[in-house]
C-alpha cells in the first residue's frame, strides 16, 4: 500500500465515522500534519469497530488487540513488517512519518492503545472505580496529547494535572450520553461498589439511586469544565484554544440536556445534531476562545434570542 493509498483510506475512514472530526482535522490542523491526523484517528476507529464486532469471541478480540500492541511497539523499534492489512499500514505509515519516542504522538498512540485493551478485558463484567478512572485517565491523555501534537504543534501547552481536565469531563458525559447504548454491548460504566451498595440492577434508568449517581458524575464533569476551560484559554495557539473550547461546547451541550431532563438518561439526543444546538456550541465556543464574556443560552430548544451575557470572564 502506497502512501497516497494510506492518505486516501484514512481521510475516507474518518470521514465516514466522524464529519465533525474530519472537517476539525481539515481546517484546524497544522498544514503539514493533516493526513497524520486522519491517520491517528482513523486507525483506532477502524480497531474499536473491530472489536465491537459481535461475530468474534473474546480470544479472537484479545489475539486482535495482541496483534496490534506487537505492531505499535514494532513500528517504534523499526522491526520490518509483513502481512499486514491496509488499516493497519495506517499505523505504520504514522509511526513512519513521526519516529519520535516520548513526543506527544506516541503518549496518543500508547493510552488509546491502552483504552482498546481495557475494553477488551471488561466487556461484560461489571468494574470498579479504581478501574473506571484508569479508563478516563488514560482516554483524557490520549484525546489531550493528540490535540496538542497536531494543533499548534511548535506552540507552548499548559503542562499539569489540569492539562487533562477537559477531556476528562468530555468522557464523563460520553459515557452517561452512550449509557443505553453501552450496557447491552457489554459495557457498563458504572462503579460495581455503587451498584452492590444501592442494590440496584442495571435495568430501568429511572430508579433513584441510579440518577442520584448520575448527578454526581454530571457535577463532575462540570467542574472538569470549568477548570479546564481555564487551562485552555491559556493555550498560545489560537486554533488550539478554538479546537479545545469546540469539544467541551460540544459535551456541554449534552451536560445541560441531561440536567434538564432530571438525571434521567435517554437512548439517544438527536437535538444535539441540530442547528440550534451548533448555534448554541459555536457561540460558546467563540465567546470562550476571544475571551469575550461568556455568552449563555437560556433554552437551547426554545427561542435563540434568549442570549444573554453574563457578567463574569471565561
Amino acid at each position: 500500500m502506497d502512501k497516497n493509498s494510506s492518505q486516501a483510506l484514512a481521510a475516507s475512514i474518518t470521514r465516514a465515522a466522524s464529519k465533525q472530526t474530519y472537517y476539525t482535522i481539515r481546517f484546524f490542523v497544522d498544514r503539514g500534519l493533516v493526513h497524520d491526523a486522519y491517520r491517528a484517528y482513523a486507525y483506532f476507529r477502524w480497531v474499536d469497530d473491530c472489536l465491537d464486532a459481535d461475530s468474534l469471541s473474546l480470544s479472537e478480540r484479545r489475539a486482535f488487540i495482541d496483534r496490534q500492541q506487537s505492531l505499535l511497539e514494532a513500528c517504534y523499534q523499526g522491526w520490518e513488517h509483513t502481512d499486514l492489512s491496509a488499516e493497519e499500514m495506517i499505523l505504520v505509515e504514522l509511526v513512519h512519518n513521526h519516529p519520535d519516542r516520548s513526543s506527544g504522538l506516541e503518549a496518543y498512540l500508547r493510552n488509546m492503545m491502552a483504552v482498546m485493551a481495557f475494553d477488551v478485558e471488561r466487556r461484560g463484567r461489571m468494574i470498579s472505580q479504581a478501574e473506571l478512572n484508569e479508563y478516563t485517565r488514560l482516554l483524557a491523555t490520549a484525546v489531550t496529547e493528540a490535540m496538542h501534537y497536531f494543533i499548534g504543534h511548535d506552540s507552548p501547552s499548559p503542562q499539569g494535572d489540569t492539562r487533562y481536565l477537559a477531556v476528562r469531563g468530555a468522557h464523563i458525559i460520553h459515557m452517561l450520553r452512550d449509557w443505553q447504548e453501552d450496557v447491552p454491548a457489554g459495557y457498563i460504566n458504572i462503579p460495581d461498589e455503587y451498584v452492590r451498595e444501592h442494590e440496584w440492577t442495571l435495568e430501568g434508568v429511572d430508579n433513584p439511586a441510579f440518577q442520584e449517581w448520575v448527578r454526581g458524575r454530571v457535577h463532575l464533569a462540570g467542574s472538569c469544565f470549568q477548570r479546564g476551560r481555564e487551562t485552555i484559554a491559556q493555550v498560545k495557539n489560537l486554533r488550539c484554544r478554538l479546537a479545545g473550547f469546540a469539544y467541551v461546547a460540544r459535551f456541554e451541550w449534552v451536560l445541560n440536556a441531561i440536567e434538564r431532563d432530571g438525571y434521567r438518561l435517554r437512548p439517544e439526543y438527536p437535538e444535539r445534531k441540530s442547528w440550534r444546538a451548533g448555534l448554541w456550541v459555536l457561540a460558546r465556543t467563540l465567546s470562550s476562545s476571544l475571551g469575550l464574556q461568556r455568552l449563555v443560552l437560556k433554552d437551547v430548544s426554545g427561542s435563540l434570542n434568549s442570549l444573554e451575557r453574563t457578567k463574569h470572564e471565561i
